[in-house]
């Protein structure tokens, strides 16, 4: 296999990483953002990054201009992972290795893929709930449906609540996907399964901390933020402060910081021609993708301190600022 050239050309050229992500909305991407290029500049590489703004025709054309640039392997977070195996193609045609990032990108050629167990997730996010609640009227509210892995974290979920379903304990009064994870619609769809249970909800399993968001409103407008169990994903600090106040049940936390450093330092072995080291592979319908999962954890107000603030995802000095002091956190 032929070196990249800045391999051949000794110190003159560092490596080039490109990181595509398919929108910088909200925390999360930003983070693992910041975390990655601190990474791979630390290893010696040169990260250009480009923002899709949920567009898979842009996050296509930017690409194909990283390609064109010279990078030596694309860094992918797709919008679609099933509308994804062209962008992958397009790299490697171009003898660019790619690391699928959080999001697989399916029925294509990926080199690598770094993300969450979403399994764990979400049968985490299940578990916690009917714990606490085991039996009354559940509502589901998937990410988007062309996320594959919302798809994954929704299957999970369901491993653990079908047996209270076969029993008669649950029933699950409405259960949806929102499409391009957006909050607003989250609201929406929990306002009309409240209509539907007649405000009868023991629990609500939101894919992530924006759909619980909108499904928190939801439930203050009806009176019942903090009597209805909510769970949600990435330990957003709008999430951790309602857990604090006691209105929204658990997050999933994903150390993201620890996600994109590893995958910066794949991305680094990658151009250098080494060997991935992997114990695990994910098929993408295509191909079995080594794969590396690291392991999320369940945040509640218990043990906030030691899990996103200890890591420093997220400061003390923010969660408290708009809590009374009755239920600041110390």
């Amino acid at each position: 296999m032929a070196l990249p050239l800045w391999i051949l050309a000794g110190t003159s050229e560092r490596p080039k990483i490109g990181f595509a992500i398919e929108a910088m909305k909200g925390e999360r991407w930003q983070t693992d953002l910041e975390a990655f290029q601190a990474r791979a500049k630390a290893l010696g590489a040169d990260v250009v990054q480009a923002d899709a703004g949920g567009d898979d025709d842009k996050q296509f054309e930017q690409v194909k201009e990283m390609i064109k640039g010279g990078i030596d392997v694309l860094v992918l977070l797709p919008h679609d992972s099933a509308k994804a195996g062209r962008i992958v193609d397009a790299a490697k045609a171009a003898k660019v290795k790619v690391i699928s990032y959080d999001r697989l990108a399916l029925n294509s050629d990926v080199d690598l893929y770094v993300t969450f167990d979403r399994d764990e997730i979400g049968m985490m996010q299940a578990k916690y709930l009917v714990d606490r609640a085991p039996k009354g009227n559940y509502v589901l509210i998937g990410g988007s449906p062309g996320d594959e892995g919302a798809r994954v974290i929704h299957n999970a979920q369901m491993k653990v609540l079908q047996p209270y379903v076969d029993r008669g304990d649950v029933k699950i009064v409405a259960d949806g996907y929102i499409q391009d994870w957006v909050a607003s619609d989250a609201y929406v769809f929990m306002l009309k399964a409240l209509e539907t249970a007649n405000g009868n909800v023991a629990g609500v399993i939101a894919a992530n901390d924006a759909l619980a968001g909108g499904a928190i409103q939801a439930l203050r407008e009806h009176g019942l933020a903090g009597k209805t169990l909510v769970s949600g994903q990435d330990a957003d600090l709008a999430s951790v402060i309602c857990i604090a106040q006691g209105v929204q049940s658990m997050t999933v936390y994903k150390p993201v910081t620890e996600q994109a450093r590893r995958t910066a330092e794949e991305a680094v072995r990658l151009a250098k021609g080494e060997k991935i080291e992997t114990t695990r592979a994910v098929n993408n319908k295509k191909v079995d993708v080594p794969t590396i999962l690291l392991q999320p954890v369940v945040v509640a107000r218990g043990n906030i301190k030691e899990t996103v603030v200890k890591d420093g995802f997220q400061t003390l000095v923010s969660i408290n600022r708009d809590l009374p002091d009755g239920e600041k956190i110390h």
